[in-house]
């Protein structure tokens, strides 16, 4: 699978960065941020929105990479035209307070559907911490198989940090942490760690087997591009001091 060379590299090397704005999050201005925060901060790639507009203005404001977030294949279409470099099945976390689950067989399906829509495209695909660790590891390997390039990881909002500080920042990861060590074990291609991840656990993550961090509301909630530009700064740097050597260099 042909992907963007400056991804392949960033993967090859630990030190790929996703900021992330928001499955559900429409909001013009603040996707505009964090897009250009994401640019000027030195993040590899960005994720919106499956949105035909919002992909339209993310290619005005950077020439990063652009992913698209959604649950629906159909969704993907119209972002794809516009120009969407890569795909998304995931980002789930913003479905489970409302009690909505997503079962294994359900996102093997939305992937199987997804990659008969987009033969080449780069797909990549959450798998959802609500499985057994077992069960993640299982879906991951099936999702390879039907088509994913990328698997991503998730669990911070399943986390209940009981410290604060560096200690809580921990807690918060560690779910989605061990989804990548053990993910990352059984699938050729990369494995992106997301969900709960700040600059103190990025590292870990990549020492966990990940090829990169996927970061959102650590830089999509803050209040001014400034502050997110900075939190971007810290995530680069945070990676920048992992060395890895990659065993799937060849399998995207």
């Amino acid at each position: 699978m042909s992907v963007n060379s400056k991804l392949q590299r960033a993967f090859e090397q630990g030190r790929a960065l996703k900021i992330i704005s928001g499955l559900n999050n429409f909001d013009a201005a603040n996707v505009a941020a964090v897009v250009k925060a994401a640019d000027l901060g030195g993040a590899t790639f960005v994720d919106i929105a499956a949105d035909r507009d919002l992909v339209l203005m993310a290619k005005q404001l950077t020439n990063l990479p652009i992913c698209v977030s959604a649950v629906e294949p159909q969704k993907f279409v119209a972002a794809v035209e516009a120009g969407a470099d890569l795909i998304e099945i995931g980002n789930f976390d913003a479905f489970y307070a409302q009690g909505r689950r997503f079962e294994a067989s359900e996102v093997l399906e939305l992937t199987r559907e997804t990659r008969s829509l987009f033969e080449n495209i780069t797909l990549s695909v959450t798998v959802p911490h609500i499985l057994a660790l077992d069960k993640q590891v299982q879906l991951a390997i099936e999702l390879v198989k039907a088509g994913a390039n990328i698997i991503q990881t998730e669990g911070g909002t399943s986390a209940q940090p009981i410290h604060a500080g560096t200690l809580g920042l921990i807690e918060k990861a560690a779910p989605t942490l061990a989804a990548a060590f053990e993910i990352s074990r059984a699938v050729q291609v990369p494995v992106l760690c997301a969900s709960g991840i700040s600059s103190v656990t990025a590292p870990l993550a990549v020492g966990a087997g990940a090829a990169g961090v996927g970061v959102g509301s650590a830089v999509s909630q803050l209040n001014s591009e400034v502050a997110m530009i900075a939190a971007v700064r810290s995530l680069v740097e945070a990676l920048a001091k992992v060395e890895r050597r990659s065993h799937f260099a060849a399998s995207i």
